[in-house]
């Protein structure tokens, strides 16, 4: 695992080097090209090299330690759903107020007196990111 993040690590900074020298020294087209494509290449190697080593030494010839893996991976999965229902929530929280704010300032500029109506539209357009966080503390 210590080797696996060492490469990944080495090959973060590499990206950031070709960046940075491709930036200074004005590197554009053909060779630019070809630089970023042995770094991408080399980076879905890591990642095809990381996930085979990581996926063959989860295996356990033990049960106690079976189990374990099994209530972790619980755990880790009930973490990825409220993270799921919190970003998604917020996600579509954000289009709603963004079209209902938009049409809520042109109506309110046309008449200042509608400024409760626009306001709950808006408001149960927010409400969707609540229901979002109220779903993902449930989870957890």
């Amino acid at each position: 695992m210590g080797l696996i993040l060492i490469i990944a690590l080495a090959l973060v900074l590499s990206t950031v080097g070709i960046g940075v020298t491709c930036v200074n020294k004005g590197i554009k087209g053909k060779n630019y090209k070809q630089l970023m494509g042995m770094n991408v290449t080399a980076m879905a190697g890591i990642l095809i090299v990381s996930t085979i080593v990581l996926l063959s030494g989860g295996i356990s010839a033990f049960a106690a330690e079976g189990t374990e893996a099994v209530s972790s991976s619980a755990e880790g999965l009930k973490y990825i759903a409220a993270a799921l229902a919190i970003g998604i929530s917020a996600i579509g929280s954000g289009i709603a107020v963004a079209s209902s704010g938009a049409a809520a300032l042109g109506a309110l500029s046309e008449d200042p007196k509608i400024f409760g109506k626009a306001f709950v539209f808006v408001g149960l357009a927010e409400g969707i990111a609540i229901y979002g966080l109220i779903v993902s503390i449930l989870i957890l």
